[in-house]
């Protein structure tokens, strides 16, 4: 995508891409707004964003306490070798054209930007319903907007118009991922597998991860063709703070108070060496027009 004369940011870069979530008409930009032709009209945030969450708001995102934890597990670099992966991947599968990098529930948009620096031909969209994490996001990259959309509604985003799709540790609709995404375009997923953080589990509490989920997800994707595959398994020492940071950024966040965490953490070994266990996939889309169509037969049931 050519940047258009005199564009001021990487919102006016991507709202080509974009459609309304009301009418689902093609969006502009003006000065402090986006816009469609039936006149529905979504403010620009003086930080960058626009938010394009259509009628009732179903979910408010991470809370700026669960956004400042994770901005700081992952300025650490603790996660380095997830981003690397997603990275190498996305540049290497990722079809010819023009198509964005799109990043679903993208919080901070750290992941995005390591992507688009492996990918210096495309601009991204950090996709995502937390306030507290678009204010950031908006920031990450000079090729990156951002967003506000809920990944389980209709995104925002024009039918083919993404040439690569990150999930990563999020939600995702994969009928929406097969809509946006251009003819042979991609979605890169993160996904944790079961000994993940393992250690913080058993010793802080919170919520496990099912042994299933590699499973449930390749069954999600199977009206894709899975063409890579790769592990992340290492050990990382982390100080209580790196721990505390981890722990708040999660779901366990949200089961777990500040006192209880406080109480937990001062019981643990400083540092305490846990397991990182990540498993990235790539999925290219059969699609041949954009429009969720197949080319081929779906995989039997």
């Amino acid at each position: 995508m050519r940047a258009p004369t005199g564009a001021a940011d990487p919102l006016e870069l991507v709202a080509e891409r974009l459609q309304c979530p009301i009418c689902g008409g093609p969006l502009r930009r003006d000065e402090r707004r986006l816009l469609c032709g039936t006149g529905h009209a979504f403010d620009i945030a003086r930080q960058g964003y626009a938010n394009l969450i259509g009628g009732r708001r179903r979910h408010r995102g991470d809370d700026a306490r669960m956004v400042a934890a994770r901005e700081r597990f992952l300025g650490a670099g603790h996660y380095r070798p997830v981003s690397a992966a997603l990275a190498e991947l996305a540049a290497g599968h990722a079809p010819a054209g023009d198509g964005i990098v799109v990043d679903l529930a993208g919080g901070t948009g750290h992941h995005l930007s390591i992507v688009l620096d492996a990918c210096p031909d495309r601009h991204g969209l950090c996709l995502d319903a937390s306030t507290a994490a678009l204010r950031r996001a908006a920031r990450a990259h000079p090729r990156a907007a951002a967003i506000g959309a809920d990944v389980w509604a209709p995104l925002p985003v024009r039918s083919g118009a993404a040439g690569v799709v990150l999930s990563v540790f999020g939600p995702r609709g994969v009928a929406e991922i097969e809509r946006i995404l251009c003819p042979g375009g991609i979605v890169v997923v993160a996904a944790p597998l079961p000994g993940h953080l393992a250690e913080l589990g058993r010793l802080v509490g919170g919520i496990g991860i099912d042994p299933r989920k590699p499973e449930r997800l390749a069954a999600s994707f199977r009206r894709f063709d899975r063409v890579a595959l790769r592990r992340v398994d290492l050990r990382v020492a982390l100080g209580h703070d790196d721990v505390h940071a981890v722990m708040a950024m999660g779901p366990s966040a949200r089961h777990l108070t500040d006192d209880e965490l406080a109480r937990a953490i001062a019981r643990l070994p400083d540092p305490v060496e846990v397991t990182v266990a990540v498993e990235v996939s790539v999925h290219r889309s059969r699609c041949a027009d954009g429009q969720g169509r197949s080319t081929k037969t779906p995989h039997p049931r």
